[in-house]
């Protein structure tokens, strides 16, 4: 008995030793993931949106607090508004110098660096939101903008969408083609281009500036984002008409920009949590502009707005143009001509599905 009692006890002394011994190879197996999770950073992220400002604005926030939350605090990312830190239109100057890790923007805000970057934010009578995401995530985008980004030492992320956008505000009536000529309007990217050709006069202005542009005269009209946004500037004190549809911008893709060298210096699991903080906010935000927009549009003919239809004339010339201008507009660019040949060609597939299946439910459907 003595002698079963002692290996009993041998026993248990044997359990207690492995057991302690798989607890050390747990700590031990953990200890490479608890280092670099031990490491924290401190990033800051520059935006081209006015503190808080609905939408983007709160959508960069949203994602500053999914990153540290998902991260446990290992990478908290401090949100700067336009002009906080840079200028509303050089966030991606910034990220591309490591002046901030991170920033948050419209592609097309660079187009004078990066011409082809306008490609991935919108085009013309071109993609919607759902049909943009379905190529850069599907479709070989993705690889396309890392490869246009990459020489500027900048990641790029889709990280946000507006869905279909409103012509804008006019303090001036659009009855014929010839009612633009000459028309000053704050309107960027390659709807800007068409107006241009069409004889109106551009004027870039990030969005704090455009109420006293509009009200004072300083522009004849301005396009924003949506009802939601335009709500919010106030645009429909400043403006006498509120014209559809957006054709200029049938979605506005934005970006989250990396670093590169900051990028890098991540451990993997962290660059996870980014990429999918930045896709959670890329849906979210499109989410909350296709409820808003409803909401502020019938808020606003609450108000007694004049909301108008473009003509079918100044439509069809719009577009006529605007084919002329993206065309022209990637043959200047090496990059861009590399671009658009892919995407258009992917785009038309798109385009023939929705032809014979979505168009005829939203007709039918009223």
């Amino acid at each position: 008995m003595k002698r079963r009692q002692i290996l009993a006890a041998a026993g248990v002394g044997l359990a207690a030793t492995a057991l302690v011994g798989c607890n050390k190879e747990a700590e031990t197996t953990a200890k490479p993931q608890e280092g670099a999770g031990g490491e924290t950073f401190n990033w800051k992220m520059v935006t081209s949106w006015p503190k808080n400002f609905p939408g983007v604005g709160v959508g960069a926030e949203r994602f500053a607090k999914l990153v540290e939350a998902m991260s446990n605090g290992r990478l908290k990312v401090k949100v700067y508004a336009a002009g906080e830190l840079v200028p509303a239109l050089e966030v991606f100057d910034a990220v591309s110098r490591g002046t901030a890790e991170m920033g948050h923007g419209a592609p097309y805000y660079w187009k004078g660096k990066v011409p082809a970057a306008q490609f991935f934010c919108a085009l013309p009578f071109g993609p919607n939101a759902q049909e943009m995401n379905a190529w850069l995530h599907r479709g070989g985008g993705m690889q396309l903008w890392e490869e246009v980004y990459k020489p500027f030492g900048v990641l790029p992320m889709a990280c946000g969408a507006t869905g279909v956008q409103t012509a804008g505000w006019f303090n001036k009536e659009i009855n014929t083609v010839d009612d633009l000529k000459g028309l000053k309007m704050r309107t960027p990217g390659l709807g800007g281009e068409v107006l241009t050709k069409m004889g109106g006069t551009v004027v870039n202005m990030p969005a704090g500036e455009i109420f006293t542009a509009l009200q004072t005269g300083a522009i004849d009209a301005t396009e924003w984002i949506g009802p939601y946004n335009d709500q919010a500037l106030g645009l429909h004190k400043a403006a006498k008409y509120y014209y559809t549809p957006g054709w200029q911008e049938p979605n506005v893709l934005f970006e989250l920009d990396i670093n590169l060298k900051a990028w890098e210096t991540l451990p993997a699991d962290l660059q996870a949590i980014v990429r999918a903080a930045a896709r959670d906010v890329n849906g979210d935000m499109l989410d909350d502009y296709n409820s808003r927009n409803m909401e502020a549009m019938e808020q606003l003919k609450g108000e007694g707005v004049d909301v108008r239809r473009l003509p079918d004339e100044v439509l069809a010339k719009l577009k006529e143009v605007a084919a002329e201008v993206v065309d022209a507009t990637a043959a200047a660019d090496p990059a861009a001509s590399k671009v658009w040949a892919q995407q258009k060609a992917y785009l038309q597939r798109m385009y023939a599905y929705a032809e014979s299946n979505e168009k005829d439910i939203y007709n039918i459907r009223g």
